[in-house]
C-alpha cells in the first residue's frame, strides 16, 4: 500500500448503453457509498437521427456524445451529494465504457457533430458498440487479411467484428469521406470521456488491442489499408496513433472545468479509460488464470486472464495486458442475452401473463422464470439459437439471426422464455469449450451484471457448463472496478491487482453444477450445437438471404 487510504474516496463512472452511473467507493475498503444514474437524452438512435428526423438505414446505431458529459454533470455530484462526503476527500476518478464505441473528433477533441454544419450528418456521431451497418466491410477486412496471412488476424479468433474500429472507419471513409478527411482522431468514447476529464487524450491499452488491431506495438500496414480502399491508406498513422496508457495509471488531473461539471476538487488523479468488461474484473476478483468473468446484461462479454499466448477460434481477442499487466487478456462474447429476453417479453408474451404477475407481485421475467423452471429439463421439446443480434463469438457474423425449433400449438410462452434463456447458456458453453480446446483451460466461471439477480438462470449456466458459479457481491461492478483503477492511480494502491484484493468482492462458489441436470442439458446442448453449426457455418445461408432481402425491400 502506497499510502495511507482512511477517509479517502474514489468516484468509477460507468457509461452503459443507455445510461451512466456514478458511484462512490471508499478506498480502505471498497464499501459503495451511494451512486446516481443519468439517462442519456437521446438514448440510442437506431431508426431516426435525432437531430433532423432522417431515418437511419437498417443496423445503425448511434449516440451524441453531449449525453456522456451530462453524466459527469448529473449523476457525479448527485452521487457525492447522496453519500455524505466531503467532496475534497475524494482523490481520483475513473470511467469505463463500451467498446467499440469510436468517433470522429477534431484536434482539440469537439465531436464532428458538434461542427457546425455537422450536425445532421449521421457519420458525425457516435458509432455505438452494437452499429452493424460495416459488416460488409467487416467482410472485406478478413477476406484480405487472410488472403495476405496478416499475422494478426489469429488473435482475433481469425475474424475482425463490424463492432470495431477498423470495420467503422471504413464504413465512414466509404460513405462520408469530407468527415472521414476533416477528422483528427478516431477516438473510442472510453479515451474521449478521459479527455474531457483530464484535457489529454491518451489511448487506452484495452481498446486499442481488442477493438483497434494493436498488436505488437502496431497496426495494421499501410499497404493493407490501401488495399481495402485507396483512401483508407494511412488510416492508422494519421487517425489512430497516439501515446498508449496502460490500465491503472494515471492520464492527467482533473482540470478546472471538468472540476465544475462535477463538484470535485481539480487536480485529482483521473485513470486511463478502460472497458466495462475488462474493468470488472478485479471488482470480481477474477484475475487468476482460468477465472472467466461475465458480465452479463443486455449483451455478455467473457473476459480472462491466461498465462500463456493461444489462438482461440473466435475469440475477440487477446493483449498482452490487456486486463492485467503481466498476463494475456482474452475476451469473447455474445451480442444479445437481456436484449433477447426483453424482446421476447415485449413482442411474444400475452398480455394474461402480465396481469397474472401483477396479480402475484412478481416482475414479468420473474413469472415466466417460474413457470418455465416449473418444468424438467426438456420438457418445452424446444432448442433455440441465441443469434437475435447476430453472433460475436465464435462465429463473429453479425448476419446471422434467431431461431427457436420444435414449436407446437401446445407451445407456451414461458417454455419459448426458457429455450431463449438455454440458448444464451449454451452459447457460452460453445465460448468455454473453445478456450477449453484451444489450451486455455476455464476452470471457474463468474458472473457480474444485472442478470445474476435471477437464481434459476443462475443454476442453469453452473449445470450447463458443469462449472461452479461464483458470482460478485456488488450491483455496480464496473462503477467498482473503475473505482479500483482509480484509487491504483491516486496512488493509494501500488497495482491494480492490490486495490483489487482489497476493494473486490466475490461470493465464491454460489451455484454448483447439478449432476442430474448437467446430464439432461448435455443432450439439448448436442442438438444446439448441430443447428449452430448448420445455420452458422455455411450449409445453409437462410438468414443472410432473408436480411438482404429485408434491406433491399427498406432501401
Amino acid at each position: 500500500m502506497a499510502l495511507d487510504t482512511s477517509g479517502a474516496y474514489v468516484i468509477g463512472v460507468d457509461f452503459g448503453t443507455l445510461s451512466g452511473r456514478a458511484v462512490v467507493v471508499r478506498v480502505s475498503d471498497g464499501a459503495e457509498l451511494a451512486s446516481a444514474v443519468h439517462d442519456y437524452e437521446h438514448a440510442v438512435m437506431d431508426t431516426t437521427l435525432a437531430s433532423s428526423g432522417a431515418t437511419l438505414p437498417p443496423e445503425w446505431a448511434l449516440q451524441d456524445p453531449n449525453d456522456y458529459r451530462e453524466v459527469l454533470r448529473t449523476a457525479v455530484p448527485e452521487a457525492v451529494k447522496a453519500a455524505g462526503i466531503d467532496p475534497a476527500t475524494v482523490i481520483g476518478i475513473a470511467t469505463d465504457f463500451t467498446a467499440s464505441t469510436p468517433l470522429p473528433v477534431l484536434a482539440d477533441g469537439t465531436p464532428m457533430c458538434e461542427v457546425e454544419g455537422l450536425r445532421d450528418r449521421p457519420h458525425a456521431y457516435v458509432k455505438l458498440w452494437k452499429h452493424h451497418a460495416g459488416q460488409a466491410q467487416a467482410d472485406r477486412i478478413n477476406a484480405l487479411a487472410r488472403e495476405r496471412n496478416e499475422s494478426w488476424l489469429p488473435r482475433y479468433g481469425g475474424f475482425i467484428s463490424s463492432e470495431w474500429e477498423y470495420a467503422k472507419a471504413l464504413q465512414l471513409v466509404e460513405e462520408d469521406p469530407e468527415i472521414f478527411e476533416r477528422m483528427d482522431h478516431w477516438v473510442e468514447a472510453a479515451d474521449w470521456i478521459i479527455w474531457q476529464l483530464c484535457g489529454s487524450y491518451v489511448r487506452n491499452a484495452c481498446t486499442a488491442g481488442y477493438k483497434g488491431i494493436l498488436q505488437d506495438g502496431a497496426y495494421p500496414s499501410e499497404d493493407f489499408e490501401a488495399a481495402l480502399n485507396p483512401a483508407f491508406k494511412g488510416f492508422a498513422a494519421r487517425k489512430l496513433v497516439h501515446p498508449i496508457g496502460q490500465l491503472g495509471d494515471k492520464a492527467g488531473g482533473l482540470t478546472a472545468q471538468a472540476a465544475a461539471w462535477t463538484g470535485l476538487p481539480e487536480g485529482i488523479a483521473v485513470a486511463v479509460g478502460n472497458v466495462d468488461a475488462h474493468v470488472t474484473a478485479p471488482a470480481a476478483k477474477a484475475v487468476e488464470s482460468g477465472q472467466m468473468l461475465a458480465i452479463m446484461g443486455t449483451s455478455t462479454c467473457h473476459v480472462m486472464n491466461g498465462d500463456t499466448l493461444a489462438e482461440v477460434p473466435g475469440m475477440c481477442g487477446v493483449v498482452d495486458g490487456g486486463i492485467m499487466s503481466g498476463l494475456y487478456g482474452y475476451e469473447a462474447g455474445q451480442s444479445g442475452v437481456g436484449d433477447i429476453f426483453a424482446w421476447y417479453v415485449k413482442n411474444q408474451v400475452p398480455g394474461r401473463y402480465f396481469d397474472d404477475a401483477a396479480a402475484a407481485g412478481k416482475s414479468i421475467h420473474q413469472h415466466l422464470t417460474d413457470l418455465a423452471f416449473a418444468e424438467p429439463v426438456g420438457a418445452h421439446g424446444l432448442v433455440a439459437l441465441d443469434w437475435h443480434n447476430g453472433n460475436r463469438s465464435v462465429l463473429v457474423d453479425t448476419m446471422l439471426s434467431g431461431v427457436v425449433i420444435g414449436q407446437t400449438l401446445a407451445t407456451r410462452a414461458e417454455q419459448g422464455y426458457r429455450a431463449l434463456l438455454e440458448a444464451t447458456a449454451f452459447g457460452t458453453r460453445t465460448i468455454v469449450e473453445t478456450f477449453n480446446a484451444s489450451g486455455v483451460p476455464v476452470t471457474e466461471f463468474v458472473v457480474a451484471g444485472g442478470l445474476l439477480k435471477n437464481p434459476q438462470l443462475m443454476q442453469m449456466y453452473s449445470d450447463v457448463l458443469r462449472l461452479p458459479l461464483s458470482t460478485i457481491a456488488s450491483e455496480q461492478g464496473p462503477a467498482l472496478g473503475s473505482a479500483i483503477h482509480a484509487a491504483t492511480a491516486a496512488g493509494a494502491y501500488a497495482s491494480v491487482a492490490d486495490a483489487g484484493e482489497a476493494m473486490g468482492r466475490v461470493e465464491r462458489g454460489k451455484y454448483e453444477p447439478n449432476a442430474q441436470a448437467a446430464d439432461a442439458y448435455d443432450k439439448l446442448f448436442a442438438e444446439y450445437s448441430l443447428v449452430h453449426d448448420y445455420f452458422g457455418r455455411g450449409a445453409n445461408d437462410v438468414m443472410k438471404r432473408l436480411k438482404a432481402m429485408r434491406k433491399e425491400a427498406l432501401s
